[in-house]
């Protein structure tokens, strides 16, 4: 994704009432795919890695404030969502969305992030926010089984694909329930970096990822 080497920048999304393992996966995820990359890396052993990280990872908020997790979980965000630039790759998780689904103001910042930013992935019911914001409209795309009837419902132009755990349509991807981010957050890894730190990445956290699922 990045030819000159440089980290893929992801800004993650958080909320108060997001499901902790939607925001708590994907950010495992690729934490732990810069930490085997470097442990790969030729020096290594040196402890002075030559090339920087595949991933440089920042959490935003709303306004920038702490927010409660839906299991009550206390989580800081590095920035507000309106002082964030266009990432390579946005994550939207999902969780208790509807207070975002009425706030104009809100959408209207994750619509202008997503417009720029090279991917635009939705964990679960984050991809209720993408359709309302304008970034997911007349394509594949999934979310947690329970929720798929509403996503049809509000958003009909949509292709729903219950039967996938992740759907890659090009530059805006959307998986399953909670759990599934994980899933769909290698892909990303392979995507952005390579199969194999993906599947390095996917050994390392002891998780029985399949590619092609």
């Amino acid at each position: 994704m990045n030819p000159d080497s440089r980290p893929t920048d992801i800004l993650l999304l958080m909320f108060d009432d997001v499901e902790l393992l939607d925001f708590a996966g994907p950010y495992e995820v690729f934490t732990t795919a810069n930490r085997v990359a470097q442990r790969q890396a030729p020096d290594a052993r040196a402890r002075r890695p030559s090339s920087p990280p595949p991933f440089r990872l920042r959490t935003a908020s709303p306004d920038g404030q702490a927010v409660r997790a839906r299991a009550g979980l206390g989580l800081q965000a590095d920035l507000a969502l309106g002082e964030a630039s266009p990432p390579d790759l946005l994550i939207v998780p999902g969780g208790v969305v509807d207070a975002l689904q009425r706030d104009v103001t809100f959408l209207a910042e994750l619509g202008r992030l997503g417009q720029g930013a090279g991917l635009v992935a939705s964990i679960c019911t984050g991809a209720f926010l993408l359709a309302d914001a304008g970034l997911l409209r007349d394509t594949e795309a999934t979310t947690h089984w329970e929720d798929l009837e509403a996503l049809g419902r509000q958003h009909p132009h949509l292709r729903l694909r219950p039967d996938r755990r992740w759907v890659d349509s090009g530059r805006v991807l959307s998986s399953a329930g909670i759990a599934a981010g994980l899933d769909l957050s290698l892909h990303l890894v392979r995507r952005c970096a390579g199969v194999e730190l993906a599947q390095r990445t996917a050994r390392q956290l002891d998780y029985p990822w399949d590619p092609t699922e």
